[in-house]
């Protein structure tokens, strides 16, 4: 669940049908936040300043999803814009300019979009119809393995399979076919190279690479869980990748089974970071960054797991370092942060120092107790002490956001 995991997404399918765009070769170059053109004019219900084309949906999802894990109520036009976003036939696009216009081709509606606004509008409350309908064409997308694409009948991958089963989660729903084995089969064994990761979807030649923020979403997907978790409670197994299925070298037959997958996934990302603290991501001819997004997913998963011991350390580095990239990347990069700190038992609005919670409200329409609480301070003439955090902008780079789309290894 990177920032722009959509982004890269939409990026990818862009490459496919050869329709590139001055913004998609922006963003191809590193700029993952351009700026709305000047015709364009961004929806006041909308979280973030930057233009919605690639991630709206997508970033208000998170921002949604991480103000009610923190108790906040959103503003209320903040979950009718999203709900406006969805087409008749229950799918999400990144983003349609004009929500009262009927999709057609032109409307690339994709499953991550769709399963992130279903966790977010069951948790908002208010639009379950949307929701439930978003769910039956989450289910029609579902392929022949288990798994889903990104986009409607492309292949099966392992970041869309772990979101959409977070949605069905959220939605008490569940899969007309398991996702579980396929998962199960793209667990790389313990004992070859990236034992325990998950791999985005194999190469052509059917060969698994280990991928980071894939592996994250790979052990929500198993644990059965949406981007909003608590600590579960560590298996008895304790912090280890242990084989058990076939292809593992043990002469087993017998499949991973779901608690499996997690673990070893868990496992992998723990000791992925045990000697920095973080994970890192590499762009074709550029040098590895600190991705902070797939750091704080990993933080997430395994907390999920009940791993919150060896996920202190790269929390701990989190506080320290990913404020800036915050800053920079806006709410959903605010959102994910909240998120890691509310797996982990942590206080958002003490993170290093910084009120994630404040910083993130900051950057959309105010929630409905600030709201009251602005009308209130603007009829005795006092400040507005919300508004502060609206000039949080970080002058320095923010690492490669655009990892999370990419099917090669990310470490």
């Amino acid at each position: 669940m990177t920032v722009l995991r959509h982004t890269a997404g939409v990026l990818a399918a862009t490459a496919v049908i050869g329709t590139a765009t001055p913004a998609t070769t922006a963003l191809a170059a590193g700029d993952p936040s351009p700026s709305p053109s000047a015709s364009a004019v961004l929806p006041s219900g909308l979280y973030g300043s930057s233009d919605p084309k690639f991630d709206g949906v997508w970033r208000q999802s998170l921002a949604l999803l991480a103000q009610r894990a923190v108790g906040v109520t959103p503003a209320a036009k903040a979950v009718d814009w999203l709900a406006g976003q969805q087409c008749a036939n229950g799918s999400f696009a990144a983003f349609r300019a004009e929500p009262t216009a009927a999709c057609d081709a032109k409307a690339a509606v994709d499953t991550n979009s769709t399963a992130a606004a279903v966790q977010a509008l069951k948790t908002a409350g208010g639009h379950d119809s949307a929701a439930d309908k978003a769910v039956t064409w989450l289910k029609s997308q579902q392929n022949k393995d288990g798994g889903w694409g990104y986009t409607p009948g492309s292949p099966s991958d392992t970041n869309s399979t772990g979101v959409v089963v977070g949605a069905l989660a959220a939605a008490g729903a569940s899969a007309d076919r398991s996702p579980y084995d396929l998962l199960a089969k793209w667990s790389i064994p313990c004992a070859e190279d990236g034992g325990g990761a998950l791999a985005y979807q194999p190469d052509k030649q059917g060969k698994l690479a280990a991928n980071a923020d894939a592996t994250a979403a790979g052990v929500l997907g198993a644990l059965g869980k949406g981007f909003v978790t608590t600590a579960g409670k560590a298996p008895a197994e304790g912090y280890a990748c242990a084989d058990s299925g076939s292809g593992s070298g043990s002469g087993s037959d017998k499949a991973l089974t779901r608690e499996e997958v997690a673990r070893n996934g868990a496992a992998y990302l723990g000791d992925a970071m045990s000697a920095t603290g973080h994970l890192v991501s590499t762009l074709p001819g550029a040098k590895p960054q600190p991705d902070y997004g797939n750091t704080a997913d990993a933080v997430v998963a395994m907390a999920a797991q009940g791993w919150t011991k060896p996920a202190r350390k790269p929390y701990a580095w989190l506080e320290a370092h990913a404020v800036p990239w915050a800053q920079q990347s806006g709410p959903a990069a605010y959102a994910e942060l909240i998120l890691a700190a509310h797996a982990m038992g942590a206080d958002p609005r003490d993170f290093g120092g910084t009120n994630l919670v404040t910083a993130l409200n900051a950057t959309g329409p105010a929630p409905r107790a600030a709201a009251a609480k602005h009308t209130e301070e603007k009829k005795s003439g006092s400040s507005v002490w919300w508004i502060v955090g609206t000039g949080l902008v970080a002058g320095i780079g923010i690492g490669f956001l655009l990892s999370g789309r990419r099917k090669q290894q990310q470490l």
